[in-house]
């Protein structure tokens, strides 16, 4: 991204060939950020090499999230599990809701707002109502995606007795644009605010100074989601709405 936008601006023919980049690797790179800071600030909890490791590779919730936070899971790698029975039956009811959510409704949502898109950027006139169909589609499938993969992380997490933080609360719900943030991808959240949000002074130094760091927070949120110029006016667009 970066080096396409030097290239466009100075017309110079500088180029990368594509990168191989990790599965998750957004995820596992705000944990360890989280952990680091933690870290450093002495704050993390009392750990040895094998529950490090465990945190780093805990699969159910490496590829997308939840975030989780160092002080929430390497407790429960000591603790006594309790009724193994009873975490794998909750577990697995939640995996299937998840699962439900996924591949019943987002899939099929799919089905509604792919064939709009392709269209719209293959250059063919939409309706009205094909725009709007496939627009409030496309609202549904990302949620209940997103909210159904977090749903199955969940539930695989506690069928091995480790209970992960929700992530979701209805936030098609919200009344407005900061309850909103509250309720949709809350691991996330919690995430920039604890560690971006914070450092940079949140609102302790005056409106105007909150409205920028909210912002920056924004910014790089969408710079997080994807390096191009639609995630940064996504970001830019909810960085307004929440000043």
């Amino acid at each position: 991204f970066l080096t396409g936008i030097f290239s466009s601006a100075t017309a110079a023919a500088f180029s990368l060939s594509d990168i191989l980049l990790p599965l998750g690797i957004s995820f596992f790179t705000f944990q360890q950020i989280a952990y680091l800071v933690d870290s450093y600030k002495r704050l993390t909890v009392s750990h040895g090499w094998l529950e490090y490791g465990l945190f780093v590779t805990f699969f159910p919730q490496l590829v997308a999230g939840p975030i989780v936070h160092q002080a929430e899971m390497l407790p429960q790698f000591r603790s006594e599990k309790g009724l193994m029975a009873r975490n794998f039956s909750i577990g697995l009811t939640i995996f299937i809701l998840g699962l439900f959510k996924k591949v019943v409704i987002a899939d099929n949502m799919a089905a509604y707002s792919t064939p709009m898109f392709d269209a719209a950027n293959a250059g063919e006139t939409i309706t009205f109502l094909e725009a709007w169909g496939g627009s409030l589609a496309y609202t549904f499938q990302i949620y209940f995606d997103f909210s159904g993969y977090s749903d199955m992380a969940i539930g695989l997490a506690r069928m091995f007795g480790v209970k992960l933080p929700l992530n979701f609360n209805s936030p098609y719900k919200a009344l407005n644009i900061i309850e909103f943030w509250r309720r949709w991808h809350m691991t996330l959240s919690r995430f920039f605010r604890d560690y971006l949000y914070f450092p940079l002074g949140g609102d302790r130094k005056g409106s105007v100074r909150s409205y920028v760091n909210v912002m920056i927070v924004m910014l790089l949120g969408g710079l997080w989601h994807g390096a191009g110029w639609t995630f940064v006016f996504w970001g830019f667009l909810h960085g307004f709405y929440l000043a």
